[in-house]
């Protein structure tokens, strides 16, 4: 059975935020909820629910007009419509017997085979089905999504008993490709697995704050990125999902658990905490949280609590001794530095990562499906046996040993070797008899990491890598800091471009990384200008423009595969590509004008000539030069993949992946697909008005700097690249071509960069400690 249509049962947060991300996918669903007493509009709470999905920010939706695949509805009038639907997931209130009595009437209108499931996060599925019919139970699941359910990729799927297989493998067949999420098995255990060792660790780091008198920058610090955890830390984390939560999840933890189970010690609410809480501190939705934000003198001041006396006082940088560089590189050096920052590192450590142990096999028995949802669910660099296979197995025995504690049996097992190893270019982890298995990707999944392991990259340098994806496609990875291009990046492409005709078929632009590319790294434009090196900067950004254009020129498909921020120079680099196979959360824009330049890589050029070939366009050069001018001047930024499609960054006919897993393997398949019959692209020419688009331009311009909307320099960057869209010096008649524009947009960089309120942006953006990146 195929899954095509949906409907969500609750329409809070939760239920319409799954609703989007479903329609983000392409498909009708069918929002319901209750009627409320006396209310006119009787599907009011679905309706009011939908709008607020346009609005909200984070979007929940990756283009507005999905709004339209979600029809709203009640459970009175539309709970007939049952009998057409494939899957059904309830997301009501988190009350046992108001979820079996809407499991009843669910059961009595629904189709053969359709499959259930409920989003809870706290009741046990045997519990959810009690009583109910055999059919029910085997139709039955557990599918807990993460909120937003758009950004948190983590779905954990808790199977019964009775559950039947194909419908196991039917919704993780569909949560996986079309929701894009990274689906673990959990057993039917509280708190699952990814809440089950979320809450600890976020308990335990907070009490061994209190405990040892840190203040809550120095605990967010230590708990942050040495620890592969978000810099939010444990009490940023805490602002953000609310306070007043804690005690709610507390409670049922405590109730489910066993007495024996070490998370009943940890789960105490400190004073301080129960009187924010009533007082209205619960975080970013409340007064403030652990952090505030204070208005009262005028300006944003960010404050945090004293955590001894309950007073805000303005935000201080952490500076014990355990944060020096040299320690928090190394994570068993900062767990045995003595000061109360190494000590509280440890603490939060060894009982996070020890407990994490002792759940295994209860909460499940892969540790890689353990690590893989704490990476997914909470944003964990690393998961809690990678963490200790970083620390040192043998090592982290050693120490509970010596100060007493119990180990558990599954870290015995680790004695003398690593929870991970590779063998023949495989990743393999230890199972729960201390025996090696080789780690299995799903079919449709490639992953750059994986052939790292096995294999050399063909080519190398210092910023980019060429590796053979096998088929014949060789794939060019960005390493760059934050993968913004510079000269070894360009060097590389122009590498590519020349050994592939005679050794391979096809090449991809893909990384790994947090982001494609963050832009073209401007900082080295900057130290050229500071010593007034203008030839040096010009034929920096000649290299550039001839290095993208023997890319677009080449004689085989380049195909480039996005995942988050693609800006500036990457944009550009995406610009020049046959086609594009982008993750869903591609964040694309040309931002130069940011630092007061504009895209001189054949940004300006290829965004003109996409809009004036966009078959959709009014008649005429104007519409076209206007919408290229109008998303380059404003440093439009796509909010995802498909929006970047309203922009021309991709075209219609380039495709987007929702999984991110799987985006190498879906970009390589549409590389190979272009191989056959495969022709260079003819060089574009334009025929474009000159001075007379200028200057309507510029008026337009002009109108932002006179109604304050812009400065003075906005409308110099703005009279440049108005310059370059209108084709400089030049009418209608005569048709301008490749090299023409790419000069233009030589011309206006150059004459931009010489410019005092070009080099005072770029070098605020210095001593803001910004990146130097468009």
């Amino acid at each position: 059975m195929k899954i095509e249509t949906v409907v969500v049962i609750g329409a809070g947060v939760m239920g319409s935020g799954i609703a989007a991300q479903i329609a983000n996918a392409g498909k009708k669903v069918l929002l319901l909820d209750i009627i409320p007493d006396g209310a006119d509009n009787r599907n009011i709470l679905a309706e009011t629910a939908i709008q607020k999905l346009i609005k909200v920010k984070p979007a929940a939706l990756m283009h507005k007009r999905n709004a339209k695949l979600i029809t709203a509805g009640n459970l009175e009038d539309n709970l007939a419509d049952l009998a057409h639907i494939d899957w059904i997931i309830e997301v009501i209130i988190e009350r046992l017997d108001l979820k079996q009595e809407l499991y009843k009437k669910i059961d009595a209108v629904r189709k053969h085979g359709s499959i259930v499931s409920s989003n809870t996060s706290t009741l046990p599925l045997t519990d959810l089905t009690a009583g109910l019919s055999e059919q029910f139970a085997n139709d039955f699941l557990i599918t807990h999504f993460f909120n937003p359910p758009r950004y948190m990729r983590l779905l954990e799927i808790v199977v019964g008993e009775k559950t039947r297989p194909a419908a196991v493998d039917t919704l993780r067949d569909f949560c996986d490709h079309q929701l894009g999420k990274g689906v673990v098995i959990c057993n039917d255990t509280p708190g699952f697995i990814a809440n089950r060792i979320g809450a600890f660790w976020m308990q335990t780091a907070m009490l061994e704050a209190f405990r040892l008198g840190l203040t809550v920058e120095e605990a967010d610090a230590l708990c942050g990125r040495p620890m592969g955890i978000p810099k939010t830390g444990v009490f940023g984390l805490l602002d953000l999902v609310g306070i007043d939560i804690m005690p709610h999840v507390m409670n049922s933890m405590t109730q489910s658990l066993p007495k024996n189970d070490p998370f009943q010690e940890q789960a105490v609410i400190p004073k301080l905490v129960h009187k924010m809480i009533s007082d209205g501190y619960t975080g970013r939705k409340g007064k403030g949280g652990f952090y505030r934000i204070n208005k009262a003198q005028g300006a944003k001041i960010k404050e945090s609590i004293n955590l001894s006396d309950g007073e805000y006082a303005p935000s201080k940088k952490a500076l014990l001794a355990s944060l020096a560089p040299h320690i928090v590189k190394d994570l068993q050096k900062l767990v045995s530095f003595d000061d109360k920052g190494g000590e509280f590192a440890w603490s939060v450590l060894s009982k996070t990562l020890s407990y994490s142990a002792q759940l295994i096999p209860e909460i499940g028995d892969n540790i890689d499906a353990i690590d893989r949802a704490m990476k997914l669910g909470y944003n964990w660099k690393y998961g809690p046996f990678e963490l200790i296979d970083k620390i040192g197995a043998d090592w982290f025995i050693d120490k509970l040993v010596s100060e007493q504690q119990s180990v558990p049996p599954l870290l015995l097992l680790a004695q003398n070797k690593h929870f991970y190893k590779v063998e023949d270019g495989q990743r393999q982890r230890l199972d729960i008899k201390g025996i090696y298995q080789p780690i299995q990707r799903d079919e449709g999944i490639l992953l750059l990491a994986d052939i790292k392991l096995a294999n050399r990259p063909i080519k190398k340098n210092a910023s980019a890598s060429l590796w053979d994806i096998g088929d014949g496609v060789l794939c060019l990875e960005f390493h760059s800091k934050m993968n913004a291009i510079d000269p070894d990046i360009l060097a590389m492409i122009d590498t590519a471009v020349k050994i592939i005709p005679n050794n391979y078929k096809t090449l991809v632009l893909y990384n790994e990384g947090e982001n494609f590319s963050v832009g073209a790294n401007i900082g080295l434009a900057l130290f050229a200008a500071n010593v007034a090196a203008w030839p040096q900067i010009e034929a920096m950004v000649r290299s550039g423009q001839d290095t993208y254009k023997a890319l677009k020129h080449a004689p085989f498909p380049v195909v480039g595969a996005p995942a988050g921020m693609a800006l500036g120079g990457g944009c550009e680099s995406l610009l020049h590509c046959d086609a594009i196979q982008a993750h869903a959360e591609s964040y694309i824009g040309l931002v130069e004008v940011g630092v007061g330049l504009i895209p001189a890589w054949g940004g300006s050029k290829e965004m003109l000539s996409r809009w004036m070939a966009n078959p959709k366009r009014a008649k005429g050069p104007m519409p076209a030069i206007s919408k290229a001018f109008e998303i380059i001047s404003t440093a439009t930024v796509s909010t995802s993949a498909a929006e970047a499609q309203n922009y021309l960054f991709i075209n219609e006919a380039d495709s987007i992946t929702m999984n991110k897993e799987r985006l190498l393997f879906d970009a390589k398949d549409k590389a190979l697909s272009l191989v056959n019959g495969y022709s260079p692209k003819e060089e574009i020419q334009l025929a474009l008005p000159g001075a007379t688009a200028r200057t309507a331009l510029n008026l337009a311009a002009t109108s932002f700097v006179q109604s304050g909307k812009a400065t003075e320099y906005d409308g110099t960057i703005a009279d440049q690249l108005a310059m370059v869209l209108s084709g400089g010096e030049t009418d209608i008649s005569e048709l301008q071509s490749e090299d023409d524009l790419y000069s233009l947009e030589r011309k206006a960089f150059m004459a931009l960069i010489k410019k005092d309120n070009t080099l005072n942006r770029v070098q605020h953006m210095l001593e803001a400690g910004k990146p130097l990146r468009n």
